[in-house]
């Protein structure tokens, strides 16, 4: 093996005038990557060249040099310079420092330049703009200098304020940027040590873990109440707030939950106030309220206020504007952003003048009250003119005034008794009492309230399907009704067919917000806008109706008073059946319906055996043992992951199996197995007669 050649000169470097450089077609970038030319040339202006430019002899045919130098690596460089000397910012004849090589590969030396280099590490970044700072800099300063947002630059700096142990495992490779990210609502380094030590040793452990740990009790300022209070307001009566610079929105973390709520209270005591000049007799004010609070309630019936001449005006040019673009796109595969842009303005304006408020008799404002809430967005949602049936006029008692309920049913909502604006009622619902603590490696039953509010899920989701499956709603009603005429029973019906709608008296987590509860009322508003103001006109309508729509409002009425609810004080075994077989000739599937379980609903009310349990049939044995050691909040947030597409139901949930198996259909076809008429309703089947036989009849009578 020969001896390595000693080195005796690295580089011959010269000072070449600016004008005396070309670019070289030996540059082996060609594709625009990382900082742009005009950042770059301002960078250059402020501290200098930084690196040497790579040229070569440019020589002529005769095999002479022609005093210029072409460059193959330091292209961007070049372009730099070039963008500062025809901005009369740089002499064309100023001295470019460069390496000069004669021999060689011209694009190979430009692809060793480009290949041997390697980007500074994200955590040496890091660093590094904390030690500007350290050095006196602002955040501006470093935002100008090195061409980012001052936001930028907050979120390098947030960073590098994470626990040194933490960086050291993501230079490491055992976790990955968004992990560290996840760090950053806090700069207590041990309680982010604490954190991953307890999931480290989880499956997978996911960057919103870290997060949602670290936050613990904070109140997310995408929760409805901030929004519906406003950040700024927070931070002014004195709350601190955790920035999460890593958010798509730049907020964080409300750290005191007891002050928001004061803020919300009184927010909402204010615009009850300002309500309360509209004439109402009484206001009810809630973060949220119940689903089905109005149940028992009646609904005024007010007028849309008319658009102004303007408010038309206005309209009538959106809706051509809309007109005119769907007419001139009519042909395009796809509308280009702005166009799509634009028409989506002008719908949401368009239905904004569409959506009238509503005027209302005085004298019937004057016994009714109005509900004030906050919707999913934090913002005031406002429903007017409900009657309670002892605000009723003395002539209703009888009449309209009790035709959506009756107020004594159990669980109806406990409206406002007295005039003006009632006790502000916080969380409905939002944040239910955990269930007793119990780490035991029994699988104990479910409590009998965790069974109740499964059951009002199950409820809802089947009153949703029986309301789709026309047939099978007419079957349950006809059932109920040949146990009450036939049988002198009605409790082996899961249906409450009475003058009343069926109350939810339990309400759960999640509820009102659930994909069933939302169709269900979404179809009841349809309904309600298809049917007639007043009940005098309700039977003609009726009978005008055709087959198929009568059908489809037999179901959604019928499927109102159904009831699966599991109360304690209300065992009905028989209706449970019923509800079962109900469940299943409706299709009913609790994890379609959009059932998932959550450390709400399910994971944190149970015991840690009956977590695993989940986990192991819903996911595996596998990611049950990885959890198996964590403590029960840690595991129960962990379960709620790993069942998010599993489709584990409960048993509670779960789609009973039949008692027994019904027969196969035989070859004749599903008419075999159809149940004939009695003999006494079977006349027109008989054989025909003469007609003297009937002439004889009439004679003998």
């Amino acid at each position: 093996m020969s001896k390595p050649t000693k080195i005796k000169t690295i580089a011959v470097t010269r000072e070449i005038p600016f004008n005396k450089l070309v670019l070289s077609q030996s540059n082996v970038r060609t594709i625009k990557t990382g900082v742009s030319i005009e950042d770059l040339s301002e960078d250059i202006a402020h501290r200098g060249l930084l690196q040497s430019l790579y040229a070569r002899p440019v020589i002529a045919a005769d095999g002479q040099e022609t005093g210029f130098y072409e460059v193959p690596a330091g292209g961007r460089r070049y372009r730099a310079l070039e963008r500062l000397v025809k901005a009369k910012r740089l002499d064309k004849t100023a001295l470019v420092p460069c390496i000069v090589r004669d021999t060689g590969v011209a694009e190979e030396d430009s692809l060793a330049e480009n290949t041997q280099r390697e980007s500074l590490h994200p955590v040496d970044q890091f660093r590094a703009f904390q030690t500007l700072v350290d050095r006196g800099l602002t955040e501006e300063d470093i935002a100008a200098r090195f061409f980012v947002t001052p936001q930028v630059v907050k979120q390098r700096l947030r960073l590098a304020a994470v626990s040194p142990k933490i960086l050291d495992l993501y230079i490491a490779e055992e976790m990955t940027l968004e992990h560290v990210m996840a760090f950053t609502p806090t700069t207590d380094h041990a309680r982010q040590e604490q954190v991953w030590g307890a999931l480290k040793s989880t499956y997978s452990p996911q960057p919103y873990s870290i997060r949602r740990m670290l936050t613990g009790s904070a109140v997310p300022a995408c929760d409805r109440r901030a929004e519906f209070v406003g950040l700024e307001a927070y931070e002014a009566a004195g709350g601190a707030i955790t920035r999460d610079l890593f958010s798509d929105r730049g907020d964080g973390f409300l750290q005191d939950p007891a002050l928001l709520d004061r803020l919300v209270t009184d927010k909402l005591k204010q615009e009850a106030e300002g309500l309360s000049a509209e004439g109402w007799k009484w206001i009810a004010v809630a973060v949220d309220f119940p689903y089905g609070h109005t149940n028992g309630l009646r609904a005024l019936e007010g007028e849309p206020i008319p658009l102004t001449e303007d408010e038309q005006a206005t309209r009538d040019s959106l809706q051509a504007e809309f007109d005119q673009l769907e007419r001139d796109y009519a042909e395009a595969d796809e509308l280009p952003d702005e166009v799509d842009r634009r028409m989506g303005e002008i719908e949401e304006a368009i239905e904004a003048l569409d959506n009238r408020p509503l005027r209302f008799d005085p004298a019937e404002m004057a016994r009714a009250g109005v509900f004030i809430s906050l919707d999913r967005d934090g913002e005031l949602d406002i429903d007017r003119g409900y009657v309670r049936p002892d605000d009723e006029a003395p002539a209703d008692q009888n009449g309209d005034g009790a035709a959506n309920g009756d107020p004594s049913s159990p669980g109806q909502a406990a409206m406002p008794r007295a005039s003006g604006v009632t006790a502000i009622v916080l969380d409905s619902g939002l944040n239910p009492p955990p269930e007793d603590e119990d780490d035991g490696d029994a699988v104990k039953p479910l409590s009998e309230r965790l069974l109740t509010e499964l059951s009002a899920h199950r409820t809802i989701a089947l009153r949703n399907a029986v309301a789709e499956q026309p047939d099978v709603a007419f079957r349950s009603v006809l059932h109920m009704l040949c146990l009450l005429v036939f049988y002198g029973n009605r409790s082996d019906n899961c249906m409450e067919i009475s003058p009343t709608v069926a109350a939810m008296t339990t309400q759960a987590p999640g509820l009102k917000e659930s994909a069933a509860a939302e169709a269900f009322t979404a179809r009841q508003d349809r309904w309600r806008e298809a049917l007639p103001k007043t009940k005098g006109e309700l039977w003609v309508h009726l009978a005008r109706m055709d087959a198929d729509l009568q059908m489809q409002l037999f179901a959604h009425a019928a499927s109102a008073t159904v009831n699966v609810l599991r109360e304690p004080w209300n065992r009905r075994p028989g209706a449970y059946a019923h509800g079962d077989i109900l469940s299943r000739d409706a299709g009913l599937d609790m994890a379609a319906a959009g059932w998932v379980p959550t450390v709400d609903n399910y994971l944190g009310r149970v015991p840690k055996a009956r977590i695993l349990e989940a986990v192991r049939e819903g996911c595996g044995e596998k990611e049950a043992q990885l959890i198996d050691h964590l403590k029960k909040g840690d595991m129960a947030r962990e379960a709620e992951r790993l069942l998010a597409d599993s489709g584990w139901l409960p048993e509670a949930l779960r789609l009973a199996e039949p008692a027994e198996t019904p027969a196969a259909a035989s070859e004749g076809g599903d008419d075999d197995n159809v149940v004939a008429l009695p003999a006494f309703l079977n006349e027109d089947l008989a054989p025909a007669h003469d007609a003297d036989d009937d002439e004889e009849l009439i004679a003998a009578e």
